[in-house]
């Protein structure tokens, strides 16, 4: 433990500024996420940018290609949040059951879709690891676009196996923020199913 902790450490102290931005956007937009603030979008795509850069200059050009998916989920997010009037008025929901359709063929489709484009094109020694935990992720932005409640369940599937898969590649730094963003993701739930019950109670007493 004490081993891992001094690897955090040097790991931190290894990094530019440019990534600890980009990791302190991350944790303020989880933050915001868990209550239910679309200001979190603003900063999450301030995170994806800067990480872009980030990862532009280690040449990991496959990272970039997720973090525009990322990006283009944010948007849409935060316009969705923004625009939507019904979004507005029933902040958040369950998914129903067309959506959860949607959430399986976005995490198997996904799945297979990057696992054989990691086999085929990249020397990624843990496609099916790597592609599991970018489908769940993908899966859980999208329902969190649509504000609805499963997305801590979907991101925090994606966190879970992300975290041993981080310590595997030795990026200490990043699988402590993940361990935090899983952590955060729980007490995300719990406000929103708070809120969730706020808004029925409001909705039957109007």
């Amino acid at each position: 433990m004490e081993e891992i902790l001094q690897n955090i450490i040097q790991a931190f102290q290894a990094t530019s500024w440019l990534e600890r931005f980009s990791v302190l956007c991350g944790i303020v937009q989880v933050l915001l996420s868990k209550n239910n603030k679309v200001s979190n979008y603003f900063f999450g795509i301030l995170g994806i940018t800067t990480g872009m850069m980030v990862l532009f200059h280690a040449k990991l050009y496959a990272e970039i290609a997720l973090q525009i998916y990322y990006l283009i989920m944010s948007i849409y997010g935060w316009w969705y949040w923004v625009s939507n009037k019904q979004a507005k008025e029933q902040p958040i929901t369950k998914a129903s059951k067309s959506e959860w359709m949607v959430v399986l063929g976005i995490v198997f489709i996904g799945f297979f879709i990057f696992y054989f484009l990691l086999k085929g094109i990249t020397d990624s020694d843990v496609p099916i690891w790597d592609a599991w935990v970018t489908s769940t992720a993908w899966a859980g932005m999208w329902l969190l676009a649509k504000r609805k409640i499963e997305n801590w369940i979907l991101l925090n599937i994606s966190n879970l196996f992300a975290i041993p898969l981080l310590i595997h590649k030795n990026l200490y730094l990043f699988a402590a923020l993940t361990t935090f963003l899983f952590i955060v993701a729980i007490f995300g739930y719990l406000k929103w199913r708070k809120i969730m019950a706020q808004e029925l109670i409001k909705s039957q007493n109007a």
